[in-house]
Order: structure tokens, then sequence, then C-alpha cells
């Protein structure tokens, strides 16, 4: 089961090759449903996607994830994470950051942050 979620995130990666310049990941089977995968992933605006997700299939979210999008001067532009520093959040503990702000934000999936990133692209 872990294979074939890890298989899915590499195959949604490479669906938006098209803005890609580069990639690399790291994955690390635990068993049958337990995983972690992490990369980084250039896009060719020169920004960067630092992330990682840490997964048990047999459980409706992540164990924990991290999307992290900077810019070419190594800005955050934004991150998602489920780090529990920020209980006053609804969504707690998803939350997404943005500059100085903390938002209220559901456990986003890669292809969410890829259409993200692809808008910021398109718009610039």
């Amino acid at each position: 089961m872990i294979i074939e979620y890890i298989k899915k995130i590499e195959e949604t990666i490479f669906s938006f090759n098209e803005i890609i310049s580069d990639t690399t990941n790291s994955v690390k089977i635990y068993n049958y449903t337990q995983g972690l995968i992490s990369g980084k992933i250039e896009f060719i605006n020169k920004y960067e996607l630092h992330y990682t997700e840490l997964i048990n299939t047999q459980k409706q979210s992540k164990l924990k994830y991290k999307y992290h999008l900077m810019n070419d001067l190594n800005e955050m532009i934004f991150r998602y994470d489920n780090s529990k520093h920020h209980p006053e959040i609804k969504t707690f503990p998803h939350h997404k950051h943005i500059f100085k702000c903390i938002l209220e934000a559901k456990e986003p999936e890669m292809i969410d942050i890829l259409i993200e990133i692809f808008e910021i692209i398109k718009e610039n």
C-alpha cells in the first residue's frame, strides 16, 4: 500500500514537468503501510519546494507533513504543515504560513500544492 502511495506522489510531480526544472527525493519504507517521502522540487522560475510526508496508509491523514515554498532569494512564499504549534487555529494542527501570517488550512495533497505553485508561476 505505501509503495502505491509513493508512486502516486512521484507521478503527480512528474505531471507538472512543464514548470519543474529538477527534482530530488528520498523514500524510506518502514513496512507495508508506513513510509516517508521527502525531497526538493526546483521550478522554472527558480522557486524551490521542500516537502516531507510521513504516511500510514491505514490512517485518514498524514502523520506529519510539510510543504515549504521559497523564492529565488530564499524567502518563504508559503508553508503548509501540521506541527502542533498553533492551537488557536480552528483547523489545528493543519495550517498555512504566508509571510508572518498563520491561516487555517485543510491538509493538502501534493496535487493541491503543485496547482497552487502553478498559479503563482502563471501570474508572474
